[in-house]
Protein backbone atom coordinates (compact mmCIF):
# COMPACT_ATOMS: atom_id res chain seq x y z
CA UNK A 1 0.00 0.00 0.00
CA UNK A 2 1.52 3.30 -1.15
CA UNK A 3 0.97 6.47 0.68
CA UNK A 4 1.00 9.89 -0.96
CA UNK A 5 4.29 11.76 -0.61
CA UNK A 6 4.58 14.18 2.22
CA UNK A 7 3.54 17.78 1.69
CA UNK A 8 7.14 18.92 1.67
CA UNK A 9 7.87 16.66 -1.31
CA UNK A 10 4.95 18.15 -3.31
CA UNK A 11 6.29 21.53 -2.58
CA UNK A 12 9.72 20.62 -3.92
CA UNK A 13 8.37 19.00 -7.09
CA UNK A 14 5.96 21.82 -8.01
CA UNK A 15 7.52 24.47 -10.20
CA UNK A 16 6.15 28.00 -10.33
CA UNK A 17 4.16 28.75 -13.46
CA UNK A 18 4.69 32.10 -15.11
CA UNK A 19 1.62 33.56 -16.73
CA UNK A 20 2.19 35.33 -20.02
CA UNK A 21 2.22 39.12 -19.72
CA UNK A 22 -1.08 40.55 -20.84
CA UNK A 23 -0.81 43.26 -23.43
CA UNK A 24 -2.32 46.56 -22.45
CA UNK A 25 -5.85 46.97 -23.72
CA UNK A 26 -6.31 49.83 -26.16
CA UNK A 27 -7.89 52.94 -24.64
CA UNK A 28 -11.48 53.16 -25.68
CA UNK A 29 -12.37 56.33 -27.56
CA UNK A 30 -14.27 58.75 -25.38
CA UNK A 31 -15.59 62.29 -25.70
CA UNK A 32 -12.94 64.96 -25.51
CA UNK A 33 -14.42 67.91 -23.73
CA UNK A 34 -12.27 70.85 -24.69
CA UNK A 35 -12.53 74.14 -22.88
CA UNK A 36 -13.98 75.70 -26.03
CA UNK A 37 -16.74 73.09 -26.22
CA UNK A 38 -17.53 73.46 -22.51
CA UNK A 39 -17.71 77.22 -22.88
CA UNK A 40 -19.92 76.98 -25.95
CA UNK A 41 -22.24 74.51 -24.19
CA UNK A 42 -22.55 76.79 -21.18
CA UNK A 43 -23.36 79.69 -23.50
CA UNK A 44 -25.96 77.58 -25.31
CA UNK A 45 -27.71 76.83 -22.01
CA UNK A 46 -27.64 80.50 -21.09
CA UNK A 47 -29.07 81.49 -24.46
CA UNK A 48 -31.74 78.80 -24.24
CA UNK A 49 -32.84 80.13 -20.85
CA UNK A 50 -33.08 83.64 -22.23
CA UNK A 51 -34.98 82.46 -25.29
CA UNK A 52 -37.55 80.70 -23.12
CA UNK A 53 -38.06 83.95 -21.20
CA UNK A 54 -38.64 86.13 -24.27
CA UNK A 55 -40.40 83.46 -26.37
CA UNK A 56 -43.97 84.50 -25.38
CA UNK A 57 -43.30 88.06 -26.55
CA UNK A 58 -42.61 86.83 -30.07
CA UNK A 59 -45.73 84.72 -30.53
CA UNK A 60 -47.81 87.54 -31.95
CA UNK A 61 -47.13 88.49 -35.58
CA UNK A 62 -45.19 91.66 -36.13
CA UNK A 63 -47.17 94.60 -37.37
CA UNK A 64 -46.06 95.97 -40.71
CA UNK A 65 -43.38 98.52 -40.05
CA UNK A 66 -43.71 102.09 -41.16
CA UNK A 67 -42.36 102.65 -44.61
CA UNK A 68 -38.89 104.14 -44.47
CA UNK A 69 -38.49 107.61 -45.84
CA UNK A 70 -38.21 107.62 -49.60
CA UNK A 71 -35.14 109.40 -50.85
CA UNK A 72 -36.05 112.90 -52.00
CA UNK A 73 -33.96 115.77 -53.28
CA UNK A 74 -32.67 118.01 -50.54
CA UNK A 75 -34.03 121.52 -50.14
CA UNK A 76 -32.47 123.94 -52.58
CA UNK A 77 -31.92 127.66 -52.69
CA UNK A 78 -32.92 127.93 -56.32
CA UNK A 79 -29.41 127.63 -57.69
CA UNK A 80 -28.66 124.44 -59.62
CA UNK A 81 -25.14 124.28 -58.19
CA UNK A 82 -26.49 123.80 -54.67
CA UNK A 83 -28.93 121.05 -55.58
CA UNK A 84 -28.02 117.71 -53.97
CA UNK A 85 -29.82 114.39 -53.83
CA UNK A 86 -30.13 112.55 -50.54
CA UNK A 87 -28.49 109.11 -50.48
CA UNK A 88 -30.95 106.29 -51.12
CA UNK A 89 -32.20 104.42 -48.09
CA UNK A 90 -30.89 100.86 -47.65
CA UNK A 91 -33.20 97.99 -48.54
CA UNK A 92 -35.42 96.46 -45.84
CA UNK A 93 -34.18 93.42 -43.94
CA UNK A 94 -36.42 90.38 -43.39
CA UNK A 95 -35.58 88.15 -40.40
CA UNK A 96 -36.68 84.51 -40.57
CA UNK A 97 -36.45 82.31 -37.46
CA UNK A 98 -35.67 78.61 -37.12
CA UNK A 99 -37.69 75.51 -36.26
CA UNK A 100 -40.15 75.86 -33.31
CA UNK A 101 -39.05 79.44 -32.75
CA UNK A 102 -40.38 82.92 -33.43
CA UNK A 103 -39.23 86.46 -34.07
CA UNK A 104 -37.98 86.86 -30.48
CA UNK A 105 -34.83 84.98 -31.57
CA UNK A 106 -33.56 88.15 -33.27
CA UNK A 107 -33.79 90.60 -30.39
CA UNK A 108 -30.01 91.28 -30.43
CA UNK A 109 -29.61 91.34 -34.20
CA UNK A 110 -32.64 93.60 -34.61
CA UNK A 111 -31.17 96.09 -32.17
CA UNK A 112 -27.81 96.04 -33.94
CA UNK A 113 -29.39 96.65 -37.34
CA UNK A 114 -31.75 99.36 -36.09
CA UNK A 115 -28.86 101.22 -34.47
CA UNK A 116 -27.29 101.62 -37.89
CA UNK A 117 -30.37 102.81 -39.70
CA UNK A 118 -31.82 99.55 -41.00
CA UNK A 119 -35.52 98.66 -40.71
CA UNK A 120 -35.66 94.92 -39.95
CA UNK A 121 -39.00 93.12 -40.12
CA UNK A 122 -39.63 89.59 -38.85
CA UNK A 123 -41.85 86.91 -40.29
CA UNK A 124 -43.39 84.26 -38.04
CA UNK A 125 -44.30 81.00 -39.72
CA UNK A 126 -46.29 78.39 -37.81
CA UNK A 127 -44.41 75.54 -36.07
CA UNK A 128 -47.11 73.33 -37.58
CA UNK A 129 -45.86 74.13 -41.09
CA UNK A 130 -45.15 70.76 -42.67
CA UNK A 131 -43.35 71.76 -45.86
CA UNK A 132 -40.40 74.02 -46.66
CA UNK A 133 -42.05 74.89 -49.96
CA UNK A 134 -45.18 76.20 -48.24
CA UNK A 135 -43.12 78.37 -45.89
CA UNK A 136 -41.07 79.65 -48.84
CA UNK A 137 -44.23 80.70 -50.67
CA UNK A 138 -45.37 82.54 -47.51
CA UNK A 139 -42.01 84.33 -47.41
CA UNK A 140 -42.48 85.33 -51.05
CA UNK A 141 -45.84 86.94 -50.32
CA UNK A 142 -44.34 88.75 -47.32
CA UNK A 143 -41.47 90.10 -49.40
CA UNK A 144 -43.87 91.34 -52.09
CA UNK A 145 -45.91 93.15 -49.45
CA UNK A 146 -42.79 94.82 -48.04
CA UNK A 147 -41.65 95.94 -51.49
CA UNK A 148 -45.06 97.37 -52.28
CA UNK A 149 -45.23 99.19 -48.94
CA UNK A 150 -41.71 100.60 -48.89
CA UNK A 151 -41.14 101.27 -52.57
CA UNK A 152 -37.97 99.17 -52.61
CA UNK A 153 -37.49 96.68 -55.40
CA UNK A 154 -35.26 94.32 -53.39
CA UNK A 155 -34.75 93.26 -49.79
CA UNK A 156 -32.10 91.53 -47.70
CA UNK A 157 -32.96 88.36 -45.76
CA UNK A 158 -31.33 86.87 -42.65
CA UNK A 159 -32.39 83.32 -41.78
CA UNK A 160 -31.42 81.22 -38.78
CA UNK A 161 -31.28 77.43 -39.15
CA UNK A 162 -34.45 76.25 -40.92
CA UNK A 163 -35.28 79.88 -41.72
CA UNK A 164 -32.20 80.07 -43.92
CA UNK A 165 -33.23 76.92 -45.78
CA UNK A 166 -36.71 78.32 -46.39
CA UNK A 167 -35.23 81.57 -47.69
CA UNK A 168 -32.83 79.71 -49.98
CA UNK A 169 -35.67 77.66 -51.44
CA UNK A 170 -37.60 80.87 -52.13
CA UNK A 171 -34.57 82.44 -53.81
CA UNK A 172 -33.41 79.43 -55.79
CA UNK A 173 -36.64 77.64 -56.67
CA UNK A 174 -39.45 80.23 -56.57
CA UNK A 175 -37.78 83.11 -58.40
CA UNK A 176 -36.99 85.02 -55.22
CA UNK A 177 -33.59 86.10 -56.56
CA UNK A 178 -35.51 88.86 -58.32
CA UNK A 179 -36.38 90.34 -54.92
CA UNK A 180 -33.60 89.22 -52.55
CA UNK A 181 -30.33 91.11 -52.88
CA UNK A 182 -28.39 89.33 -50.09
CA UNK A 183 -29.29 86.19 -48.17
CA UNK A 184 -27.43 85.65 -44.89
CA UNK A 185 -27.85 82.25 -43.25
CA UNK A 186 -26.86 81.36 -39.69
CA UNK A 187 -26.34 77.66 -38.97
CA UNK A 188 -28.49 76.48 -41.87
CA UNK A 189 -28.37 72.82 -43.05
CA UNK A 190 -27.68 73.58 -46.72
CA UNK A 191 -26.41 70.05 -47.29
CA UNK A 192 -28.79 68.34 -44.85
CA UNK A 193 -28.12 67.46 -41.22
CA UNK A 194 -28.09 64.03 -39.58
CA UNK A 195 -28.83 65.23 -36.05
CA UNK A 196 -31.81 64.32 -33.81
CA UNK A 197 -33.22 61.19 -35.48
CA UNK A 198 -36.12 61.18 -33.01
CA UNK A 199 -37.27 64.58 -34.26
CA UNK A 200 -37.83 63.14 -37.71
CA UNK A 201 -41.45 62.53 -36.84
CA UNK A 202 -42.06 66.11 -38.00
CA UNK A 203 -42.20 66.28 -41.82
CA UNK A 204 -40.28 69.55 -42.07
CA UNK A 205 -37.46 68.08 -39.97
CA UNK A 206 -37.20 65.18 -42.39
CA UNK A 207 -36.81 67.73 -45.18
CA UNK A 208 -33.72 69.06 -43.41
CA UNK A 209 -32.03 65.65 -43.66
CA UNK A 210 -29.42 64.88 -46.25
CA UNK A 211 -30.93 63.28 -49.33
CA UNK A 212 -34.42 64.71 -48.78
CA UNK A 213 -36.37 65.94 -51.79
CA UNK A 214 -35.86 69.57 -50.71
CA UNK A 215 -32.09 69.19 -50.33
CA UNK A 216 -31.88 67.45 -53.70
CA UNK A 217 -33.88 70.23 -55.36
CA UNK A 218 -31.43 72.79 -53.99
CA UNK A 219 -28.54 70.80 -55.44
CA UNK A 220 -30.05 71.27 -58.89
CA UNK A 221 -28.87 73.88 -61.40
CA UNK A 222 -29.53 77.54 -60.64
CA UNK A 223 -28.09 79.45 -63.59
CA UNK A 224 -28.27 83.22 -63.42
CA UNK A 225 -29.24 83.40 -59.74
CA UNK A 226 -28.89 87.10 -58.80
CA UNK A 227 -28.81 86.73 -55.00
CA UNK A 228 -25.50 86.71 -53.15
CA UNK A 229 -25.21 84.20 -50.29
CA UNK A 230 -23.23 84.58 -47.07
CA UNK A 231 -23.35 81.58 -44.73
CA UNK A 232 -22.12 81.75 -41.13
CA UNK A 233 -21.16 78.36 -39.69
CA UNK A 234 -19.52 77.21 -36.46
CA UNK A 235 -17.35 74.17 -35.80
CA UNK A 236 -19.09 73.87 -32.39
CA UNK A 237 -22.60 73.75 -33.85
CA UNK A 238 -24.01 70.50 -32.47
CA UNK A 239 -27.15 70.73 -34.63
CA UNK A 240 -25.28 70.73 -37.93
CA UNK A 241 -23.94 67.19 -38.47
CA UNK A 242 -21.46 67.35 -40.06
CA UNK A 243 -20.63 70.98 -39.37
CA UNK A 244 -19.71 71.55 -43.02
CA UNK A 245 -23.35 71.09 -43.99
CA UNK A 246 -23.93 74.70 -42.95
CA UNK A 247 -21.78 75.89 -45.87
CA UNK A 248 -23.21 76.80 -49.27
CA UNK A 249 -21.53 74.68 -51.91
CA UNK A 250 -23.11 75.22 -55.31
CA UNK A 251 -21.37 76.06 -58.61
CA UNK A 252 -24.12 78.44 -59.76
CA UNK A 253 -24.39 80.52 -56.58
CA UNK A 254 -22.37 83.56 -55.56
CA UNK A 255 -21.61 82.32 -52.05
CA UNK A 256 -19.15 83.07 -49.25
CA UNK A 257 -18.89 80.91 -46.11
CA UNK A 258 -17.79 82.60 -42.88
CA UNK A 259 -16.42 80.46 -40.07
CA UNK A 260 -17.40 81.42 -36.51
CA UNK A 261 -15.45 80.06 -33.56
CA UNK A 262 -16.35 79.47 -29.93
CA UNK A 263 -20.16 79.45 -30.06
CA UNK A 264 -22.92 76.96 -30.82
CA UNK A 265 -26.14 76.86 -32.78
CA UNK A 266 -28.47 78.88 -30.57
CA UNK A 267 -25.94 81.65 -29.98
CA UNK A 268 -25.46 82.47 -33.67
CA UNK A 269 -28.34 84.98 -33.99
CA UNK A 270 -27.70 86.62 -30.60
CA UNK A 271 -23.92 86.90 -30.37
CA UNK A 272 -22.79 90.55 -30.67
CA UNK A 273 -19.78 89.67 -32.84
CA UNK A 274 -21.94 87.77 -35.32
CA UNK A 275 -24.49 90.60 -35.32
CA UNK A 276 -21.76 93.09 -36.19
CA UNK A 277 -20.47 90.84 -38.98
CA UNK A 278 -23.98 90.40 -40.41
CA UNK A 279 -24.45 94.18 -40.40
CA UNK A 280 -21.18 94.62 -42.32
CA UNK A 281 -22.26 92.01 -44.87
CA UNK A 282 -25.57 93.78 -45.44
CA UNK A 283 -23.87 97.16 -45.73
CA UNK A 284 -21.46 95.91 -48.38
CA UNK A 285 -22.56 97.17 -51.80
CA UNK A 286 -23.55 94.76 -54.50
CA UNK A 287 -21.46 94.42 -57.62
CA UNK A 288 -22.33 97.36 -59.82
CA UNK A 289 -23.80 99.42 -57.00
CA UNK A 290 -22.39 102.88 -56.48
CA UNK A 291 -21.22 103.37 -52.93
CA UNK A 292 -18.67 105.70 -51.40
CA UNK A 293 -17.94 103.37 -48.47
CA UNK A 294 -14.69 101.46 -48.45
CA UNK A 295 -15.02 97.86 -49.47
CA UNK A 296 -12.81 95.11 -48.10
CA UNK A 297 -12.63 91.42 -47.45
CA UNK A 298 -15.59 89.45 -46.22
CA UNK A 299 -15.86 90.02 -42.47
CA UNK A 300 -14.98 87.14 -40.19
CA UNK A 301 -16.41 86.52 -36.76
Amino acid sequence: MKFPPPLSSLTRLTHPVRLPRLTALPRLPGPRLSSALLGATALELFVLTGRLVVYPFGLTPERGGDAPAVARPAATTGHPATTAAAPPSPPPVVLLHGFIDNRSAFVVLRRALTRYGRRPESLNYSPLTRDVRTAAALLGRHVEEICARTGHGRVDVVGHSLGGLIARYYVQRLGGDRRVRTLVTLGTPHGGTAVAPGAGIHPIVRQMRGGSSVIEELRGPAPGCRTRFVSFWSELDQIMVPVGTACVDHPDLDAVNVRVTGIGHLALPVHPTVAAAVREVLDAPETGEEDTRATGATPAA
